[in-house]
């Protein structure tokens, strides 16, 4: 989970401003958590608790208002209407949140079901459920051992994305998408080319777009698959965290995280 949080963080100064090689400093001044990392940990705390994803995501998204790039605007609304269902959504926002799903869930099987679990109460679209099962089971079979190519083949076989580009080949013409069947395969291609933790955020940060995002969702995967990040990364994703976040997410690895698993 931590790795989804330093991705938000590295690519939040290039959401707006892309950087199309993968030579940027990752951690430039101004570097920020965003929407992502505060739906991340409320998924976390949901997993928690009683597993209300619902309530979590209303509950950080009023006690933490104005995150740098901002929410969406009908999840904005969605936050401070208590009556309000799920939009149909096929927005990215179900895949950013998802990673802690991976993590937590013991096989396959419940990963795609609480993945949808957590999508629907806001992203009932097909894609939106799509996007958040694909990343969330991506983080599962890196956490327990799948080499790439297995996960390859689960991904494009299970979900229908096409996972045979390289960043390489995506990166010239790739633009601003905020949708998951435009981030989700991207970010996994970018975990996929990767020799490191550190390699796939670079990767993912390099394709421009929807940098925080991308490199959120690569991050999560990434160290699941690896077992290690820098520990100067760790450091810094906890200074960046107000101390209620940063709890939320030493609870949360404490019990579902072990880089041994």
């Amino acid at each position: 989970m931590i790795g989804a949080i330093i991705g938000d963080i590295a690519g939040s100064t290039y959401e707006f401003s892309n950087c199309k090689n993968a030579e940027m400093d990752l951690f430039p001044t101004g570097s920020a958590f965003t929407d992502d990392t505060i739906l991340t940990v409320a998924t976390a705390n949901a997993l928690l608790g009683d597993g209300d994803y619902e309530t979590a995501y209303r509950d950080f998204g009023r006690r933490y208002p104005d995150p740098m790039g901002g929410y969406g605007a009908r999840f904005h609304n969605w936050i401070w209407t208590d009556a309000a269902g799920p939009y149909n959504s096929y927005g990215n926002g179900a895949a950013m949140r998802v990673s802690p799903v991976g993590f937590a869930c013991e096989n396959l099987e419940s990963v795609r079901a609480e993945a949808k679990r957590s999508a629907m109460v806001t992203h009932n679209h097909p894609e939106g459920i799509r996007g958040a099962q694909a990343a969330a089971v991506a983080v599962f079979m890196g956490r327990t051992s799948s080499s790439k190519q297995e996960i390859r083949e689960y991904i494009s076989s299970h979900f229908g994305y096409d996972l045979s580009r390289s960043v390489a080949a995506i990166r010239p013409a790739y633009a601003f998408d905020e949708s998951c069947q435009g981030t989700v395969p991207e970010a996994i291609i970018a975990f996929l080319d990767s020799t490191d933790y550190e390699t796939a955020l670079r990767l993912a940060i390099s394709l421009g777009g929807d940098a925080d995002t991308l490199a959120c969702i690569t991050g999560a995967i990434a160290q699941a698959f690896y077992r290690r990040i820098p520990d100067n990364f760790i450091a810094f994703a906890h200074r960046c965290l107000p101390p209620p976040l940063l709890q939320i997410t030493n609870e949360f690895t404490a019990r579902f995280y072990s880089p041994t698993r």
